[in-house]
């Protein structure tokens, strides 16, 4: 069973930022510097290189501004070379590709699109981090391609198998590349990282099945891109890309071998950077006084339950502590709303205004209550 953080965003997609390892002799790359293992390497003819390419992969850290603010720009500069570009996105699951579609055509203002493509119930950031890629595609009529699938589809995989899944609930997907035992073992650090799921004794198991999942579904839409786009170029999580593990190994267990994976770098992240942790890295400078503000969180370690969403932890100090929530509640409405997917959850903690109080129904041993979490109001 899958795992999520601290109220913020899904777990897998959060945690999956990377592991230390073993760093080049080189210094960090400088602000607005590309670095091909630890060498400069000229942005034009970087960007003529990749153009050529089927598929370029952009890592991010989904909450760092600067991080879309690269990948805009790294995607400007790829369009410049190859117009017949197509922009994959990790954010959105298939069901929302009618909505992407429409938003290209230009057919739908900004809040019918997040209303459509189900935006905040899918993805649990910010859309004002990626409006301008969603802009930038539209103003340029480049295909946007939905990645993902929805969390429902890659629990019954993880857990039940692939055979149980008939191929047309499963959009067609075939299953995984057995992973490299590296990865596995970074996978196995993370899921360590987080509290048990005494519900689950194969957690460890479905936790690297569900990211197989996840890898192969990004993997696979990729590739079948590649098909109408001389260029696709995928957006998602850096973990998915890092040491060509994840989404990568799976594009060559697919036949895609030209391909690229790019990253953003800058401290505080591990510097000198990890040795072929990328195939080329973009330095940045200290962004974090340009950075907005956190979005509210309610301070809680949630696990997905049958009757909704059980609370493993509670940060001291939170709203959550304040509010009087506890470890083994499950929260079964947000503002009357019932709560099937910790990501719906989220969604309505990150749209809550300051200063304001959220109705939360919770059953605490057996016994329906209702519990007001108030959020601190903005400080001047």
């Amino acid at each position: 069973m899958l795992r999520r953080p601290l109220l913020a965003a899904p777990l897998l997609a959060l945690t999956l930022a990377g592991l230390p390892a073993p760093g080049l002799a080189n210094e960090c790359p400088p602000p607005g510097e590309w670095q091909r293992d630890g060498d400069a390497v000229p942005a034009d003819a970087l960007m003529r290189e990749l153009a050529t390419r089927r598929v370029v992969l952009l890592g991010e850290q989904h909450k760092r501004l600067a991080h879309h603010r690269w990948q805009l720009h790294t995607l400007a500069a790829l369009h410049a070379h190859q117009p017949d570009l197509a922009i994959g996105l990790e954010m959105l699951p298939r069901s929302a590709q009618p909505a992407l579609d429409a938003w290209v055509a230009g057919e739908l203002d900004v809040a019918t699109f997040l209303e459509d493509s189900g935006w905040r119930e899918a993805w649990g950031y910010d859309p004002a981090l990626y409006l301008p890629i969603l802009h930038f595609a539209r103003m340029h009529r480049l295909p946007l391609l939905a990645l993902n699938v929805a969390p429902a589809l890659r629990r019954r995989l993880s857990q039940q198998g692939w055979d149980a899944v008939p191929p047309a609930q499963r959009h067609h997907l075939t299953p995984p590349a057995p992973p490299s035992s590296e990865y596995v073992d970074s996978l196995t650090e993370i899921h360590a990282r987080h509290p048990e799921d005494p519900d689950n004794p194969n957690g460890l198991e479905d936790f690297i099945d569900a990211q197989l999942v996840w890898d192969r579904a990004m993997a696979e839409a990729l590739a079948q891109a590649t098909e109408h786009a001389s260029l696709v170029v995928g957006l998602m999580g850096e973990g998915h890309i890092r040491h060509g593990h994840g989404v990568p190994h799976q594009l060559h267990d697919l036949g895609i071998e030209a391909q690229r994976t790019l990253l953003a770098w800058s401290p505080p992240q591990e510097c000198p950077p990890p040795e072929a942790v990328a195939d080329a890295l973009f330095g940045l400078g200290d962004e974090a006084p340009h950075e907005p503000e956190a979005p509210p969180r309610l301070g809680v370690l949630l696990v997905p339950n049958e009757a909704g969403i059980r609370i493993d932890r509670v940060a001291p100090g939170s709203v959550a502590a304040a509010s009087g929530l506890s470890e083994n509640d499950v929260i079964v409405l947000a503002a009357g709303r019932p709560l099937d997917t910790v990501e719906q959850l989220v969604a309505i903690i990150r749209r809550q205004p300051p200063g304001t109080l959220l109705p939360l129904e919770i059953v605490r041993d057996g016994e329906v209550r209702e519990i007001l979490a108030r959020f601190p109001a903005e400080t001047l």
